[in-house]
């Protein structure tokens, strides 16, 4: 698990989140030219790692899943 460091304001309000450079790379391999590619590559990204997840979790059934949704 990387460590995220945080910028904090002179009040101590949270104004930013410092990436790792691996984590940057593999977001944008070649830097965005926009706000709108910065931001597609992150939902890209965000999307990519999800699906990586649930790849390795295991499936519930129609009943576990009901259960599951009633907690929440």
């Amino acid at each position: 698990m990387l460590e995220l460091e945080y910028l904090i304001n002179k009040k101590g309000q949270l104004k930013g989140v410092i990436i790792p450079i691996e984590i940057w790379k593999k977001v944008f391999p070649e830097m965005p030219t926009s706000l709108e590619d910065f931001e597609e590559a992150i939902e890209d990204y965000c999307l990519s790692k999800a699906m990586d997840e649930a790849k390795n979790t295991a499936l519930l059934s129609k009943e576990e899943a009901l259960k599951f949704l009633e907690k929440k």
